[in-house]
């Protein structure tokens, strides 16, 4: 473990933000959002176009109102006296109950008394009316096809606005506390006629309200309105033909449950079927693939195509759905095995679930379960994923999350039982990411840590250079065309003369560290920092062909960015800054010996030789002659569109050999100016005639560079000069002249 920014950063956080991980996912496991709530149904809907329900022939029929039955018997709605033949017919071939998914809420039109009505508005005589006034009813025949033949009707369940309650001929008993939270309210319904609602032997809701997405997974066997439970077609339709009485609910504080709100819905009870349910009373449906066996056109019941000794085979001892399939009359749901089914196959389906025992089912111990194993795997791989690593991790948790989703496929197709692992996977998903995320920051942290350790010695180029190729920590140099800059405080004791420690130590902060961002950007390795100065080169550790225009460049730049902080920009106003302050800065370039320097203990990464050396002197010269940067001989022949003036020829300290040394005063802008230009050439007259001896010409010369002095910042090099051909002049000319002068100074 190692100390980052005063922060420990070992195992336990990436192990703390794990399990925070993996109990938030227990918690929305809990408050069910609908957004995940879909991504288990619709895990579900895969499972169910997996493995469908297999077609059993159970003792239930479809009686289809479909296309070709509106071709052959004419458009609907059909004469209610068709409808009474339909149901006639099936109750004679033996049909257990007739269902109904249609609801017969207006009077029959084509009733001969409500054309006898018709007519009388138009003048139709008298006699014509009567006879058709003693004609039967086409509603009372319905009515009477219903007395003889066990008959549920449907109705529908409406939420518009409040209206007439629905009469229901099923009678309820309620285990445990009653369903008043949980089962789905409505406010009204829209029924069949009184008369025919007399006539039959039950009553069902064929409103069949699909989930949020569309999808009808469940068949709602209850649904409320007011105090009032009310079954559903299919729910009904069993009840009728068992000839039971009541229909049992049993609730979850009268089934043994532990877990749930008292009054959920756990199981209805209808004759000798017990349904277990949603806690809203739902059955979930398992649907199976279209099956032609299941239904009946209903045209070929009604003109006779079947014989009543294939009729009665057909429909004998079964429950008979009655529902519209033709294009225009269709009531169609989507199912997760097809986008559009009649509804009346929900009904169907649900019947045949449950004469067969045949249930899909969500067990009250499922959210239990789910929500330890949330906890339980959660936390697990929180506690071992750390040691394991993101690779070998990675591979725990695909066979986690295998081991998750096949046992919850198992369940369904060995069990039926309805167990969702989207939470489980959520939560190793969710603790996978997030530790692997957190453990790379945590290394990163430590890497910039130690990278940053070592910049503080070496620069940052080498630092990726060793870190590439340790080999290179070795001892040793190589020999490189460099070019090199010194840097340096103008009266530094002055400076630190009038400020505390402290305060000296911020100040060299607050100005060494923009002027060395500069170096940085111009490509430029910091070497050392001697107390106020700034040593720095180009061109190693990384080649640099464009390394002194970038030395020139970095040199003007930074001239700039004290000029800057001087007038208060970007300076930290709690620095103790100590009025005007002026660098001087000198650059040279030629060979130099470069590389790891030092002794076995210790290694610097540096560079020597005479080039380095005579660098530093050029930039003590700065001082002597007033500039802020001066450059040696060979710089100065690599930067010939740059603006600058050779200054001297002069011994330096320490070297026999003369040097030339310039000033650089600007970039090609300023080289271009006609300003640059006049002055350019009047310098270089006055030097040419002080090297030659002529003292009036040279002192002329320089006068008329005065104008210019001040605006190119050279007042001290000029007075310089104004003193030495005055003492010069004074005095008779020194035999051998050559014009070099002799610094005594470093």
């Amino acid at each position: 473990m190692i100390k980052l920014g005063g922060k420990r950063l070992g195992s336990r956080g990436p192990v703390l933000a794990g399990i925070v991980l993996a109990a938030l996912v227990a918690l929305l496991h809990v408050l069910g959002p609908p957004a995940l709530v879909r991504f288990g149904l619709l895990l579900f809907d895969s499972y169910q176009r997996a493995a469908p329900r297999a077609y059993e022939d159970a003792p239930v029929k479809v009686v289809d109102i479909d296309d070709e039955s509106i071709r052959r018997l004419g458009q609907w709605p059909w004469p209610r006296s068709e409808i009474a033949k339909l149901t006639n017919r099936l109750g004679q071939a033996g049909a257990s109950v007739v269902a109904f998914d249609v609801v017969f809420s207006e009077p029959d039109r084509t009733s001969p008394s409500r054309i006898a009505e018709q007519l009388a508005r138009g003048g139709a005589d008298s006699a014509t009316l009567a006879v058709l006034r003693r004609l039967p009813d086409h509603d009372s025949e319905l009515a009477q096809s219903f007395a003889a033949t066990p008959v549920v009707l449907g109705y529908f369940l409406v939420n518009d606005s409040a209206g007439p309650q629905v009469a229901t001929k099923a009678g309820f008993a309620i285990g445990g506390t009653p369903p008043s939270q949980a089962v789905p309210r409505f406010r009204s319904g829209i029924e069949s006629l009184s008369v025919l609602n007399a006539q039959a032997s039950g009553s069902g809701s064929v409103s069949l309200p699909a989930d949020n997405d569309g999808i009808l997974r469940s068949v709602p066997l209850l649904a409320q309105q007011g105090d009032q439970l009310l079954p559903s077609l299919s729910l009904e339709a069993l009840r009728v033909a068992q000839g039971a009485g009541s229909i049992i609910v049993r609730t979850s504080d009268a089934s043994g449950e532990i877990s749930g709100a008292p009054g959920r819905v756990v199981a209805i009870k209808v004759g000798q079927f017990e349904i277990p349910t949603t806690a809203a009373g739902g059955l979930w449906l398992h649907y199976t693939k279209p099956v032609p066996a299941r239904t009946i056109p209903a045209w070929k019941i009604l003109d006779g195509t079947l014989s009543p000794a294939e009729l009665e085979s057909a429909v004998s001892g079964r429950i008979v759905f009655v529902g519209a399939g033709a294009i225009g009359l269709r009531d169609l749901i989507s199912t997760p095995l097809r986008d559009h089914e009649l509804g009346v196959m929900a009904h169907a389906e649900a019947a045949e679930q449950v004469i067969l025992g045949h249930f899909l089912q969500r067990p009250d111990w499922a959210p239990g379960l789910e929500l330890a194993l949330v906890l339980a795997l959660g936390a697990g791989l929180a506690l071992v994923l750390p040691r394991l690593g993101a690779a070998r991790g990675a591979g725990l948790v695909l066979a986690a999350i295998g081991v998750v989703v096949g046992g919850s496929w198992w369940a369904f197709s060995h069990c039926r039982y309805l167990l969702d692992p989207t939470y489980p996977v959520l939560a190793l998903v969710l603790v996978y990411s997030a530790q692997t995320v957190l453990v790379f920051y945590r290394e990163e942290r430590r890497r910039a840590y130690i990278h940053s350790a070592f910049d503080r010695f070496l620069s940052p180029e080498m630092v990726r250079r060793i870190a590439a190729d340790p080999d290179r920590l070795e001892l040793g140099g190589e020999e490189r065309e460099m070019t090199v800059l010194f840097c340096d405080v103008r009266n530094f004791s002055g400076i630190s003369e009038h400020l505390a420690p402290k305060q000296v130590i911020g100040f060299l902060i607050a100005l060494l560290t923009p002027l060395c961002d500069v170096l940085l950007a111009r490509k430029a390795t910091i070497d050392k920092f001697i107390g106020d100065a700034i040593v720095a080169f180009w061109n190693a550790p990384l080649d640099d062909p464009d390394q002194h225009r970038n030395a020139a460049r970095a040199a003007l730049e930074m001239v700039r960015k004290l000029d800057a902080l001087n007038a208060g920009e970007g300076r930290d106003p709690a620095v103790a800054w100590p009025g005007p302050v002026r660098i001087g800065i000198g650059l040279n370039c030629g060979l130099c010996c470069v590389g790891n320097m030092g002794s076995a203990q210790r290694l610097s990464y540096s560079l020597i030789g005479d080039t380095v050396n005579l660098s530093s002197r050029i930039e003590g010269l700065t001082k002597f002659y007033g500039v802020s940067i001066a450059i040696g001989k060979a710089l100065h022949g690599k930067l010939a569109e740059f603006a600058t003036l050779e200054m001297d020829l002069l011994r330096v300290v320490g070297r026999d050999t003369p040097e030339r040394v310039f000033v650089l005063l600007g970039d090609e802008e300023l080289a271009g100016s006609p300003e640059f230009a006049d002055l350019r050439e009047r310098h270089n007259a006055m030097l040419a005639a002080y090297r030659a001896a002529q003292w009036d010409d040279a002192r002329a010369q320089m006068l008329s560079l005065t104008n210019h002095a001040g605006q190119f910042g050279l007042n001290k090099l000029y007075s310089l000069y104004e003193t030495r051909i005055a003492a010069l002049m004074a005095e008779p000319t020194p035999a051998g002249w050559d014009g070099i002068y002799e610094a005594r100074e470093k």
